[in-house]
């Protein structure tokens, strides 16, 4: 490990930034580097324009990437290597506006868990769905994690190393116990790697993409799932169902409330309680219906 490599993730501990965090800046810090073949603190303000621009014209990446890239950047140039650059010397680029996500309905989610190849994905799914995890926060559950006494789920270390607590349900609680007694090598985490050049680690978020992308396929679903529309259908499910938003945000894990009202958006109860501008018609004076 180089000494500018040891004084990042020092600088990253200290500040508590989580773990997903810092492995995505260590990595952006090292292809920055490779770019150039120099290390980082021989390299200036010119070089990290040519590399935005080489991000942006030739890589084509999205601006969610670019985003984490300059932020990675911008952490090693102004906290670790305290150089007088000022925000504009590490621009970040303009987001666009957050989409609508994809959800889906609880007969496609049924759909989407029955056809799940295996028990493990099966579970995989069904945890997903269940609680509204990240897909970060499942590949990190623990067997002590679940609380079989309250009926709860502790999430220790959320997004930003924020923990909270969701409901266990009963379906899940078994579906848990099922697939963990079926485990050959228990390693102390509720989802194993299987690999055997990764002993003792969890799974990665690549299996979770994989159990979304099989089922997907196999329950004939033609929208694009992969694990936040889970948490998505989780959120837009319970609203329709009658919970109110703070609950919804505190499941969640948002620090923003803002972050939680896209579901208002999304929720067919909330839609259909709204009257529709066609039907008031019928009672304006002198409305007739079309005649068949």
């Amino acid at each position: 490990m180089t000494h500018l490599r040891k004084r990042v993730i020092e600088e990253l501990d200290r500040r508590n930034y989580s773990q997903t965090t810092a492995h995505a800046y260590v990595a952006a810090i090292r292809r920055f580097a490779e770019h150039f073949h120099r290390s980082p603190d021989q390299l200036g303000r010119e070089h990290i324009r040519q590399y935005q621009l080489y991000l942006v014209d030739e890589r084509k990446l999205r601006p969610k990437s670019v985003m984490v890239q300059m932020a990675a950047l911008r952490f090693l140039y102004l906290k670790v290597l305290r150089r007088s650059y000022s925000r504009d010397d590490l621009p970040l680029p303009k987001l666009p506006r957050r989409q609508v996500p994809v959800v889906l309905s609880s007969d496609e989610v049924a759909r989407l868990i029955n056809a799940a190849p295996n028990l493990r994905y099966r579970t995989i799914l069904m945890t997903l769905y269940s609680t509204g995890m990240r897909r970060t926060e499942l590949c990190h559950l623990r067997p002590e994690d679940i609380d079989k006494e309250r009926m709860i789920i502790r999430i220790p270390h959320g997004k930003g190393g924020k923990a909270r607590e969701v409901p266990l349900s009963q379906k899940l609680l078994d579906q848990l116990r099922a697939y963990y007694r079926s485990l050959r090598r228990p390693n102390g985490w509720m989802f194993p790697s299987l690999q055997l050049s990764r002993p003792g680690e969890p799974i990665t978020d690549k299996v979770v993409w994989h159990a979304c992308r099989q089922a997907t396929r196999r329950a004939g679903i033609t929208k694009a799932v992969h694990p936040h529309t889970l948490r998505h259908s989780f959120a837009t499910h319970l609203l329709d169902n009658g919970a109110e938003l703070p609950v919804i945000q505190i499941l969640l894990g948002h620090d923003d409330p803002r972050d939680t009202m896209i579901y208002l958006h999304l929720s067919t109860r909330k839609l259909k309680a709204a009257p529709n501008p066609l039907e008031t018609l019928a009672d304006q004076p002198g409305w007739e219906p079309v005649a068949s």
